[in-house]
């Protein structure tokens, strides 16, 4: 009997209500999802509107694109309106040049010299925080309006296809060099929510006023009106756009398409809220593809799932990135280590990786920066926020949530075959998980006597995860 996802509270707390009426399809790992946003831009008649977080010089796009800046400006040569929002991090730019475009002299002489003309402007995160939303709108306010909203960065470990096969040539030691991640595309009412986010953003910029703030220098500045009705029915997806806004980021607002003021005084913490609502009332399964598991409130609300007899399954990187945890393990000084060790005595809880066997009992570990979450077969998040407080109440962020069964288990199909190389597609989300429990703990055995692996997920062990 197949189940709907009217368990699972969408929630009110953010800018954007949840619409009915989208199409959404999932787009995972880095080369068919880039693949899809260019031809989107190739086929777009009026705008192309991005959000950049982390971009790396060397990226290409698919099948001999070109770079970025490449795409960019093909679109812009067809006369379409073009804009970027780039983040801007000086300690960023010191620490690790060459991973987002800072906009130095040098990067704006560079534009300069091959004629980009598209409209960019430059935007540092509140503190240390990031600008760290990656988003792609394509005619904007147009009936073919069609939104990206994901995690992907432009960097060339994520250009990747499905299935992760050993990157052979690239450099050892680099925990990211193949890297599984997840967009989705959206078309319908929900797009206008991310047109509508990507206008607040660009009206409020934090270095528009800067005379290195803005591409090209002499733009003249103007701000874009924001968008006053709902893009037209697409499909039969209800979608919810949800955000993290750090209070004070941004002035009160003209209204969202419905007509409703929105007062971003106090912030706009939607994801954290619709996470912990999606946990509080799950049934069967809770599945997180992350590269951060670094939240108590989080871990608590897996920790109560469990105990109502929940199954879960968490896929995390095997190499952690230390800017993900929270404190440090070895001196043992925060209890979220404890609480996160106690998962592991559920047995129906599974910590997992990824890695490709590359031969000779060698292996390659596959870096999960994926942010997904799937609750029963039936709900959905992707995005761009990662299970830490930094992306709950710091960092800007941009999920699109959705409810709809046949778009979640196909989703949760396609993640297993790549993961466990199994079809699940006459199973329900428990049996497949149980499925996925035994599988990786199958391969955390054969990866111990070097044999290859059944698909790529391997079982971690929680008590000494990122020791």
């Amino acid at each position: 009997m197949q189940r709907d996802g009217n368990h699972i509270p969408f929630v009110t707390s953010g800018a954007y209500p949840i619409r009915g009426g989208n199409r959404v399809a999932p787009l995972v790992d880095g080369e068919p999802a880039f693949r899809r946003i260019c031809q989107a831009i190739e086929a777009a008649k009026k705008s192309v509107w991005v959000t950049i977080a982390f971009i790396e010089q060397e990226f290409l796009m698919p099948d001999r694109r070109g770079s970025l800046f490449d795409v960019l400006d093909r679109a812009r040569d067809r006369g379409l309106d073009v804009r970027v929002i780039f983040w801007r991090s000086t300690p960023l730019h010191e620490e690790s040049p060459g991973t987002h475009f800072f906009g130095t002299r040098e990067e704006r002489g560079w534009l300069a010299a091959r004629g980009s003309s598209f409209l960019a402007r430059w935007d540092r995160g509140a503190k240390l925080y990031c600008q760290h939303q990656k988003s792609w709108l394509i005619d904007a306010g147009e009936l073919e309006e069609i939104a990206f909203v994901g995690g992907i960065n432009l960097d060339v470990g994520s250009m990747v296809p499905p299935g992760h096969p050993p990157s052979r040539s690239a450099p050892s030691g680099d925990a990211y060099r193949n890297t599984h991640d997840v967009y989705a595309e959206i078309e319908g009412p929900s797009a206008t929510d991310v047109h509508h986010n990507f206008v607040q953003r660009w009206n409020e910029t934090s270095d528009r006023g800067e005379v290195d703030g803005v591409w090209p220098p002499d733009s003249d500045g103007e701000n874009l009106p924001f968008p006053r009705t709902a893009s037209r029915i697409a499909g039969p997806v209800p979608v919810q756009i949800q955000r993290t806004v750090r209070r004070g980021q941004y002035q009160a607002t003209d209204a969202t398409p419905d007509g409703q003021p929105h007062d971003l005084e106090q912030g706009d913490y939607s994801i954290v809220d619709q996470y912990l609502e999606a946990l509080r009332s799950a049934r069967h399964t809770i599945y997180f593809e992350d590269q951060a598991i670094g939240s108590p409130e989080i871990v608590d609300g897996l920790h109560a799932a469990l105990g109502r007899g929940v199954r879960v399954v968490f896929l995390a990187p095997a190499d952690p990135n230390p800017e993900m945890l929270l404190g440090r393990r070895s001196d043992g000084s925060h209890p979220f280590w404890a609480s996160l060790a106690r998962l592991g005595e559920y047995e129906r809880f599974t910590l997992a990786g990824l890695a490709s066997s590359a031969g000779a009992g060698q292996y390659e570990n596959v870096y999960v920066h994926a942010k997904i979450c799937l609750v029963d077969d039936v709900w959905c998040t992707i995005g761009s926020t990662n299970i830490a407080n930094r992306s709950f109440y710091g960092d800007t962020e941009l999920n699109a949530s959705f409810w709809h069964g046949p778009t979640v288990k196909k989703l949760r199909c396609q993640l297993l075959r790549e993961h466990l190389n199994l079809d699940t597609t006459t199973l329900d989300d428990v049996r497949a998980f149980a499925r996925y429990h035994e599988i990786a703990q199958a391969n955390a055995q054969r990866r111990t006597r070097g044999d290859p692996l059944q698909g790529l997920a391997f079982r971690l062990n929680p008590s000494t995860y990122a020791a």
